[in-house]
């Protein structure tokens, strides 16, 4: 009875102390640059990236590029460089028709579109049909040009550098931004069951060309690992006392092959569905100009993949793309203070 009540006081004070809230906090620029940081009294000026991946929506390939530019703000700052607000460089170019917020808003008459196949009026249709010809009429009159896919002259350089009075230029591309399938074996990584069915699965058939031949594989190897078990373990019918019969046969250790098999081929087809490892993938390249002449006094290209490292790892895509781009990133700006000056 008291260890009942020692139980019931202890799960009490865990309920009480665990009322709260968990808070993760991450400061992305810690310290403040010292002195003789090499971007002390200079300034620079990121332009938006040009996006050559294969975006889904216009509205992703900006927000893409606005994690690059964060982390890039970052990075710079903690270098010592001073920065222009992202938002008046921005602005500053759409007046000057350097770039267009045409491409950013074309997607909004996809979603128009999709609304006319909807349960609306007639009268409301109408309305709407109105609406994205009046919007066409708008684009067509503006300069429309993909996000960030723009060249620039040195006297458009030199003028924005005038502008933020600006030391250098920061400009770049996006090649790849994407998730894939980390080829790899580990079993840390994939999960036991993973591990044995699609290794000798592969070993047994080579790479399957659909879902469904890849499922039979792995429930082939299964069976076959399952078999093999049965036909060497006394389980669960002992091969010493007869063994109980099982489809017609008698004989138990071909009912455990029969058992173990059936069991093996199971785990196989759930191992079908496991044992994904996901991965991003960034690779960007990043220029460096002189503001007031254009040239060009830095260059550079990186390729980052990032996955989890083991199964317990969070795998979500916005952790697994922030650890690439911060990645990617960092070693570019690493790599541009130390062979630049």
């Amino acid at each position: 009875m008291k260890r009942l009540k020692y139980a019931l006081c202890g799960l009490m004070v865990l309920l009480l102390t665990g009322c709260g809230q968990t808070v993760v906090e991450t400061l992305k620029v810690s310290e403040k640059p010292c002195a003789n940081a090499i971007g002390k009294g200079k300034t620079i000026v990121i332009l938006p990236f040009a996006d050559y991946t294969y975006a889904d929506s216009l509205a992703a390939a900006h927000r893409r590029d606005m994690a690059i530019t964060e982390s890039l703000t970052d990075r710079l700052v903690d270098q010592g460089f001073s920065l222009p607000i992202q938002e008046d460089v921005f602005d500053y170019m759409v007046d000057q028709s350097i770039i267009s917020l045409v491409a950013y808003e074309q997607n909004n008459s996809v979603s128009l579109n999709n609304e006319l196949s909807g349960e609306w009026s007639d009268l409301m249709k109408d309305q709407i049909r109105g609406y994205i010809a009046e919007q066409q009429t708008q684009r067509d009159n503006q300069l429309a040009a993909s996000p960030g896919t723009h060249g620039l002259n040195e006297q458009t350089v030199a003028k924005l550098g005038r502008k933020f009075r600006a030391d250098y230029i920061v400009r770049g591309r996006i090649l790849e931004f994407k998730t894939r399938q980390e080829h790899t074996w580990a079993p840390w990584k994939r999960g036991i069951l993973p591990f044995i069915s699609g290794t000798t699965s592969q070993i047994a058939f080579g790479f399957a060309d659909t879902d469904q031949y890849d499922n039979m594989n792995n429930m082939i190897a299964g069976g076959t690992w399952g078999g093999i078990i049965g036909h060497n373990v006394n389980g669960p019918w002992d091969p010493t006392d007869g063994g109980d019969n099982i489809l017609g046969i008698s004989g138990s250790q071909d009912a455990n092959t029969i058992l173990w098999g059936a069991v093996g081929a199971a785990l196989g087809q759930q191992a079908k569905n496991s044992g994904d490892v996901d991965q991003a993938v960034v690779q960007m390249r990043i220029w460096i100009q002189e503001a007031s002449t254009g040239n060009v006094v830095w260059t550079n290209r990186v390729d980052v993949k990032v996955s989890p490292q083991t199964v317990m790892a969070d795998k979500q895509y916005d952790v697994l793309f922030d650890q690439a781009i911060e990645k990617a990133v960092t070693t570019l700006i690493d790599n541009f203070v130390t062979t630049a000056f």
